[in-house]
């Protein structure tokens, strides 16, 4: 997988889950936070803690007692959607694109059906499903053809979708979900492009902000980058700030189902060390089994003061997909 990814960056520049075709995304004390166990660093894929035949991962840890104790965060019925709108200009890993046709089948020149004259429309979508705003499943990265809990590219992976791990697998999220606002950790509007926030960083920011995650809760980073998408698409494609692998390391020592954050890869782009690719991908799904969610509109949610939500997804299930463009809503 690492000679897979470091061809990609040297031909397309850097990415984590998007970057830019045309207009921009060229590749390129609460109480303190403690672990059980430290998070292993990417290496060797080991087994899941849930068992040789686990393909969910810390989404086991997404109870119906946890979607209760969610559900109990609903004191206004307000709703938040998370995803950002998604067409034909939308920035996208090249070479993904996504389009919509809309057709009037069988209507040529006016034609209608039935004596009470049915006319209908119909939509075609054709394109990738790494697009805006969107959910990496298991099978979407891992440590040289090895995916989480050991699956081996060769052995689930076909043309026609992989057979494990896939987007059709994954359990609804009805969770709690929190927000870390690392802008304002750093007293600013908008972190810079390649600005890493660290690990300790981190767990300070958790702190200032009150913030505790429980397991199986949904983390969500605001680094106001995303605004830069309006702004200079061709910048916020070619780098973001966000976390690396020591980050996403303590960020799974926490449990969480996903995390999730308002830029493209989750990860400071520029890496530190040209030389290692999406570390915190490898930690967090390969080794630990947590979903990423990249692009999530976090604005209005930081306006408004929230930092812990109910935290719904129902994912689309296309059988055998490794990604989906998703909308997940937050309501307090």
């Amino acid at each position: 997988m690492n000679r897979l990814m470091s061809r990609r960056s040297a031909l397309w520049g850097l990415c984590g889950g998007c970057a830019a075709l045309g207009s921009g995304f060229r590749a390129t004390p609460v109480q303190a936070q403690t672990a059980a166990a430290p998070a292993a660093a990417a290496g060797p894929v080991r087994p899941s803690r849930f068992g040789p035949n686990d393909t969910i991962g810390n989404m086991n840890l997404v109870t119906p007692q946890k979607a209760m104790e969610a559900a109990r965060l609903v004191t206004q019925g307000r709703s938040y959607p998370l995803g950002i709108v998604v067409d034909r200009s939308t920035p996208a890993y090249p070479p993904r694109s996504v389009s919509i046709t809309v057709l009037m089948p069988g209507q040529e020149g006016g034609r209608t059906f039935g004596t009470n004259k049915v006319s209908y429309m119909d939509d075609m979508i054709n394109g990738w499903l790494g697009v805006g705003t969107q959910l990496d499943t298991f099978a979407h990265l891992g440590i040289d053809y090895t995916f989480y809990n050991g699956n081996k590219a060769q052995d689930f992976l076909q043309t026609t979708g992989v057979t494990k791990l896939g987007v059709d697998g994954v359990p609804p999220m009805v969770t709690r979900g929190v927000l870390v606002d690392l802008a304002k950790f750093r007293n600013k509007p908008r972190l810079d492009g390649g600005e890493l926030v660290t690990a300790d960083e981190l767990r300070q920011a958790m702190q200032q902000q009150n913030i505790r995650v429980t397991p199986g809760d949904v983390v969500v980073l605001h680094t106001g980058w995303l605004s830069m998408l309006a702004e200079n698409p061709k910048r916020f494609g070619d780098e973001e700030p966000g976390i690396d692998g020591a980050g996403a390391e303590f960020l799974a020592s926490l449990q969480p189902c996903a995390v999730g954050a308002d830029t493209w890869g989750v990860e400071a782009v520029p890496f530190k060390d040209p030389n290692v690719l999406w570390q915190g991908h490898q930690v967090l799904l390969a080794q630990n089994g947590i979903h990423i969610i990249e692009t999530l509109d976090t604005a209005p949610l930081v306006r408004d003061g929230v930092t812990e939500f109910m935290f719904v997804l129902g994912q689309p299930r296309y059988r055998g997909a490794v990604q989906a463009i998703i909308n997940p809503v937050a309501i307090r």
